[in-house]
């Protein structure tokens, strides 16, 4: 079994309990995004799964920009596929399928948004020198980690 194999990721078994309107009340994709999304602006949300805060990207764009979602499973793009397809956000929402090694995006972006997802990766610094430098120069990064996650890899729990 080789070490991306071993790796844990999300499965698509969860999309629903994702996409959840108990989820969205404690993790409201509107009041997390709403400060940081400008008109106009390029974002990318990798590991976007359902598609929850891609949606929400799209909306808070209205009309302009574009939002890159990004997911290493085709079967959470095509929930999002279903979700925007006729309406006005299909115009709006790039659907990119990655591996868990490598995003491949060589877009120049404005918002990267990592929700849930850091911790699922192999190599955590890959990422990073895959995604900053796509950042524009006054774009931001808003990666959010689960804390019981976080608390079990500083404690040596989970392993990296």
């Amino acid at each position: 079994m080789t070490e991306h194999n071993k790796h844990a990721y999300c499965p698509l078994w969860l999309a629903r309990m994702l996409d959840s309107k108990l989820r969205k009340f404690f993790h409201n994709p509107e009041k997390i995004l709403k400060p940081y999304i400008k008109k106009e602006s390029v974002a990318l949300d990798i590991g976007c799964g359902p598609g929850v805060f891609s949606l929400e990207i799209a909306k808070l764009l209205e009309g302009t920009g574009k939002v890159i979602s990004v997911d290493m499973q085709e079967g959470m793009l095509e929930i999002i596929r279903k979700k925007i397809v006729g309406t006005t956000l299909e115009n709006r929402i790039v659907l990119h399928k990655c591996t868990q090694e490598r995003i491949n995006v060589n877009e120049q972006v404005d918002f990267v948004l990592m929700f849930y997802m850091v911790h699922e990766v192999p190599s955590p610094e890959n990422l990073f020198d895959e995604v900053l430098p796509l950042i524009n120069e006054n774009g931001l990064l808003m990666i959010v980690e689960p804390k019981l996650v976080l608390l079990l890899i500083s404690f040596g729990q989970v392993k990296k």
